[in-house]
């Protein structure tokens, strides 16, 4: 046997259709081979509440190990885990080709799949998980529903809290009037003289991006256009990040399903997939292809799917950028999602905010806290900001006039952590996505 991280991960295909991975009993006894190595371990203890957590429990119990403590009381470590999968990707010495295949994040996803099977997971949480719908719902009335979801509306927020359990000082994220693919049509310009022309691209708009923030789609065709690229916008279906949250892997294997036969077509017409939230290309390169392993529209899929910053780095690297970057006066942190870093392609936010002239960059590396749904949830907002403090710290204190995260909730709860911290003092404005940046960087947009 050879000591841990001394070779790249390797993830294991989920086996969600074997009767052995539903196997209450066969599942206590793997939750409990993991977390008695974590408990000998702890180097994760600073990533997410779920280890401090399992520690707690282990050092409160009767013995200090894990002897004394009832499979009962894993829950809440369960619970805390927002599959954000740094403790495999960064921390974790035992994953596999470890003898140990330690695999924190798919157990947990193990053990939710389990209890969503029971029932046990609520209405609620269910109905927070259908991202599709609810957005094509709130999007219909946006005004009204941006009015209610406001943290500072005393008459609807409680009602809120109360009915799906959301912390009544969460911020919300706000719903368009126009969702990104209603705006298809208005395709800009292609520049025909720029480097990269001939490349096309189809723009997985993403839940969020279509629903909520369509300004980040509309950034990246303008500055792919700029670049001379061709794209197209679609949204067949949530990815699934919800539900994979839930533990709904059935769900999840339906949208994949119905998402790689859509943009299986335009791959085959020699498009480029890109998503435009971390999260969602995560999905479609690394979740699906081990829930779905013998599929070969989500295996083709995969191959083919970037995220919009590595996309914009690999035209700088292959063909070079278009003319026209200007600086952006009063730099920029940046943000790295965990579910950017997860999918172990180095830093691409960074490194295409560095290609725009003479800015002044700054890299926070630490967690924002919010997790999808987890953070705004009434149980876990205390927890989920003051995770992520030292995120909303590093960003005051690195003087930058701007503040952006590849992870459009990520920059919203880090915006509200920046909120509390500095009180009278100035802070960076925060924008959605850095690739909203960049296209202010060649001036179009405001």
């Amino acid at each position: 046997m050879r000591e841990g991280s001394l070779e790249a991960p390797v993830r294991h295909p989920i086996p969600w259709r074997d009767e052995a991975f539903w196997d209450a009993v066969k599942l206590d006894e793997e939750l409990r081979r993991v977390f008695d190595i974590c408990h000998g371990c702890r180097r994760c203890f600073n990533l997410c509440d779920s280890f401090p957590r399992l520690f707690d429990l282990i050092d409160d119990s009767e013995t200090g190990e894990l002897d004394s403590v009832a499979s009962a009381g894993f829950k809440p470590v369960v619970d805390a885990c927002t599959l954000c999968d740094m403790c495999f990707m960064t921390k974790c010495p035992y994953v596999p080709p470890h003898d140990f295949n330690l695999d924190f994040p798919h157990l947990m996803l193990r053990a939710r799949a389990l209890a969503h099977r029971k029932g046990e997971v609520g209405r609620v949480e269910g109905a927070l998980a259908q991202t599709d719908r609810n957005g094509r719902m709130a999007g219909r009335v946006a005004g009204l529903a941006n009015w209610a979801s406001a943290r500072g509306n005393s008459l609807t927020r409680p009602l809120i809290g109360a009915l799906a359990g959301i912390h009544p000082d969460a911020e919300l994220p706000r719903f368009a009037n126009r969702t990104l693919v209603g705006r298809a049509a208005e395709a800009p310009e292609v520049d025909r003289l720029a480097p990269a022309f001939g490349r096309k691209a189809v723009i997985y708009a993403t839940c969020f991006a279509n629903y909520n923030n369509p300004e980040i789609g509309a950034a990246a065709r303008a500055v792919l256009a700029r670049n001379g690229v061709e794209t197209a916008v679609v949204h067949p279906s949530c990815c699934g990040m919800p539900q994979l949250e839930q533990g709904d892997i059935a769900a999840v294997a339906e949208s994949a399903a119905v998402v790689a036969g859509e943009l299986g077509r335009w791959i085959d017409d020699g498009y480029d997939v890109i998503a435009l939230v971390p999260s969602c290309a995560l999905m479609l390169k690394f979740e699906w292809p081990l829930i779905l392993a013998q599929d070969s529209a989500v295996a083709k899929l995969a191959r083919s799917t970037f995220d919009i910053s590595e996309y914009i780095v690999d035209i700088a690297r292959k063909e070079g950028l278009a003319d026209g970057l200007e600086a952006l006066e009063g730099g920029v942190a940046i943000h790295l999602a965990c579910h950017a870093r997860a999918q172990n392609m180095g830093p691409k936010a960074v490194e295409m905010m560095r290609l725009v002239p003479d800015v002044d960059v700054a890299v926070i590396e630490r967690c924002s806290g919010h997790g999808g749904a987890w953070g705004i949830r009434k149980d876990n907002f205390d927890v989920a900001i003051k995770v992520g403090r030292p995120a909303a710290r590093q960003a005051i204190e690195s003087g930058k006039r701007y503040i952006a995260s590849e992870c459009p909730l990520a920059t919203l709860h880090i915006a509200q952590g920046m909120e509390l911290l500095a009180g009278e003092q100035p802070a960076p404005e925060a924008v959605a996505h850095p690739i909203v940046l960049f296209a202010r960087a060649y001036g179009l947009i405001e």
